[in-house]
């Protein structure tokens, strides 16, 4: 396995999760600090703490329902792409994080941190 594919239900409606996704002082509150821009060609970094500050770039957007971007370029070199569902009163957040190598520690990493990431979306919205 080389990529990460999780889904979580959010009871948010999908313009809400969009904010918590594009919007940097939202997306500050449940992951990193970081300047992005839902802009296909927009570069911006995200604060990973003790990581350092992880150089991305925007690649498509389609609103509200579609954002993937590069992660970490020049060490990690993956993709992260969110999708948003609409799901009954909620949100079904698809992500998927692709392209780390075979192995890795930071597959491993990822992998086991990401499901808790996911379930501080909604409480970053209330």
């Amino acid at each position: 396995m080389t990529d990460i594919e999780l889904d979580q239900f959010i009871a948010r409606e999908p313009a809400a999760v969009w904010r918590a996704l594009t919007e940097p002082e939202l997306l500050a509150r449940w992951w990193a600090a970081g300047d992005i821009k839902p802009i296909v060609g927009h570069r911006f970094t995200l604060d990973m703490g003790g990581w350092g500050r992880q150089p991305c770039e925007v690649l498509e957007v389609d609103p509200g329902r579609l954002l993937s971007y590069t992660f970490a370029e020049g060490t990690l070199d993956t993709t992260v792409t969110w999708r948003l569902e609409p799901e009954g009163a909620g949100t079904r957040l698809f992500l998927r994080h692709a392209g780390f190598a075979e192995g890795s520690t930071a597959l491993k990493g990822m992998g086991n941190g990401w499901p808790a990431l996911l379930r501080r979306i909604e409480p970053a919205l209330a």
